[in-house]
């Protein structure tokens, strides 16, 4: 997602404030490329108006905005229509009620694994997988292309997987179908590759957004897991596009959150200690989950393509047996069943035995290769984990004044910034679905110890395995976002060239730049701002001047950009081609040098392993 430049104000001697383009972060390989570019001509110092004229939206932009729009409405009710087609095949094949003992229990998920495996073998090949993995690829090596095809398919194997009984969920498919139909309206508007890259993460949120009804959960996945990174333009597209897709699909099921439990509140201290518990033991189911995933989905995809179109109604019968031997509640998506956890409704025995069925279940459907997602059996095991915890401790310490409930709702977004790594998207999707704001100090601690302890564990995040699996190199979000950034400070170098005013000659600077060997010298205006200047400048000017001339006369109408250490060290790469080198200032004392840097000092950083 390319970046858009920002803007560092600037004084000059006269009070007027310019705008000094500082590019966002580039890449490592277009460092030699940005340094031996060709310098711009003219002044660095655009008027007020020049700089609100560059940061104003364009037309196009606007109408990127008012698209961001449509795609969500058009994604909010897809996946309304997605999410009725899910119950209307679970109660034609399972019924309202299914329970233990029920023989189409066994053979529906297994019926409907051959038929969704056929469609995908033989229809809709786009439509294996979750759909995160599938829209980041879009996004990064397809130049945001989704087939009509794809989300076609994806819509009908998923919901008729997910209906039949499969332990899947359908958030991950929905994202799909809103990057889809971002990319379906972006073709036929004849868009831009860059515009049509853009929109692919849009309609992402936009789908998420109306199956969680968390429209800034969205959001947040989207920035963390899909893009990386946000401007201001496709923040406010992305914002735009999961309210409008809210908006809809809060028209058909109103704007309740998904889950309703009491408020709660932490009287006491010591109950943190019991929710951090919580987050230790998430912190070590995620990375079990995690590896048995990362274990069995490649063997099974090696096996000859006769056993693949197999696989599915295998998984679906293996599901199929868990329901039908006791336990009917690790089917489909389990809403219903961790509403029922929320309100207590479980001891803890029940609790963990459910724990390890649903995530017995879901590594058999995901690794057949059956469309559907992980989000929702993500909350599932985190809310029956989070019971068990929970109701253990309340047994064993009475005292506690923490429900099961409370337990269960922090247990969901344990698992989730564990197992998926989306640490902040795990916060607000609790508080969104639950509406329940009181909880947010025991989940940030519960989801931060989860998080650091399985990321110790498993230091390659479930999406990168599946992205490594697939064949794919696409970019670690989790990878980036723990990058370390370099600064000019980190390739600061003592000033090593002559200091000199503005009203000194040309024949002393010459003479001073000469005796030290230097490369140019610093010249200090009037209104404490510094020029650098070359020796090819000076010995340009210097033809046309007389040696008693100020140096002043000798320097052109630009100026030196202000640097400083903070800044981004990429920030410099691309006004080495107009100076020789650059002072850095310090910005507690305008004026006063820090140091200065070259191309060399700064390529040679870049060169330097941390």
């Amino acid at each position: 997602m390319p970046d858009s430049p920002s803007y560092l104000a600037t004084s000059s001697s006269d009070g007027a404030v310019a705008g000094i383009p500082v590019t966002a972060n580039s890449s490592p390989a277009a460092l030699t490329d940005a340094a031996t570019a060709p310098p711009s001509g003219g002044s660095t110092r655009p008027s007020m108006s020049a700089v609100i004229e560059k940061i104003a939206p364009t037309r196009d932009e606007r109408l990127f905005l008012v698209l961001s729009i449509f795609i969500g409405v058009l994604s909010g009710l897809l996946v309304v229509a997605f999410r009725i087609a899910i119950e209307w095949i679970k109660i034609l094949t399972l019924g309202s009620a299914p329970h233990a003992g029920q023989y189409r229990l066994l053979f529906v998920p297994a019926v409907a694994g051959l038929v969704v495996s056929a469609l995908v073998i033989w229809f809709f090949p786009a439509a294996r997988g979750s759909g995160v993995n599938q829209t980041k690829a879009a996004l990064y090596v397809y130049e945001g292309y989704i087939s009509f095809r794809t989300v076609i398919g994806k819509f009908i194997t998923s919901a008729l997987a997910i209906g039949a009984g499969h332990s899947l969920g359908p958030e991950d498919p929905s994202l799909q179908i809103g990057a889809g139909v971002a990319s379906i309206i972006a073709r036929n508007l004849r868009l831009s590759r860059r515009r049509m890259r853009m929109f692919a993460p849009i309609g992402a949120a936009a789908g998420l957004a109306a199956a969680f009804n968390a429209p800034i959960s969205a959001i947040l996945f989207v920035i963390e897991e899909v893009i990386g990174s946000w401007s201001a333009a496709v923040l406010g597209s992305l914002v735009l596009a999961a309210i409008s897709s809210v908006v809809v699909a809060r028209g058909f099921w109103g704007a309740e959150p998904m889950f309703r439990i009491p408020s709660i509140t932490v009287r006491d201290p010591r109950e943190l200690l019991a929710y951090a518990v919580l987050g230790v033991f998430g912190g070590l189911v995620a990375p079990l989950f995690s590896s048995i995933l990362g274990y069995l989905r490649p063997r099974l995809r090696a096996l000859p393509r006769w056993n693949i179109f197999l696989q599915p109604a295998v998984a679906g019968l293996l599901v199929g047996a868990i329901a039908f031997f006791g336990f009917p509640q690790v089917m489909g998506t389990g809403y219903d069943v961790i509403d029922q956890a929320l309100h207590g409704q479980f001891v803890w025995q029940v609790l963990l035995a459910l724990v390890f069925l649903k995530l017995m279940a879901t590594t058999f459907s995901f690794s057949s290769g059956t469309p559907g997602g992980m989000f929702a059996p993500t909350l599932f095991i985190g809310a029956m984990l989070g019971g068990a915890v929970g109701a253990f401790e309340k047994h064993f310490f009475p005292h506690l004044t923490g429900t099961v409930g409370a337990y269960s709702l922090v247990g969901m977004g344990v698992l989730f910034a564990g197992f998926l790594r989306v640490p902040l998207t795990s916060v607000f999707m609790v508080l969104e679905v639950s509406g329940n704001y009181s909880i947010i100090l025991p989940i940030i601690l519960a989801n931060t110890l989860a998080f650091l302890i399985s990321r110790s564990l498993q230091p390659v995040g479930i999406f990168e395995i599946f992205t490594q699996q697939d064949g794919l190199d696409l970019p670690s979000m989790e990878e980036q976002r723990e990058e370390s950034s370099l600064h000019l400070e980190d390739a600061l170098q003592p000033v090593s060239v002559p200091v000199v005013a503005e009203s000194d000659t040309i024949q002393s600077v010459s003479h001073a730049i000469s005796e030290a060997h230097a490369i140019g010298c610093l010249v200090r205006l009037r209104d404490g701002s510094w020029y650098a200047l070359g020796t090819d400048e000076l010995t340009g000017a210097a033809a046309t001047l007389t040696p008693e001339a100020q140096i002043q006369r000798a320097l052109k109408e630009d100026r030196t950009p202000l640097l400083f250490p903070d800044m981004p060290l990429d920030s410099a790469l691309h006004y080495f081609p107009r100076w020789p080198f650059l002072p850095v200032l310090n910005r507690a004392s305008r004026g006063t040098l820090e140091g200065m840097v070259t191309i060399s000092d700064v390529l040679q950083r870049y060169r330097t392993p941390e």
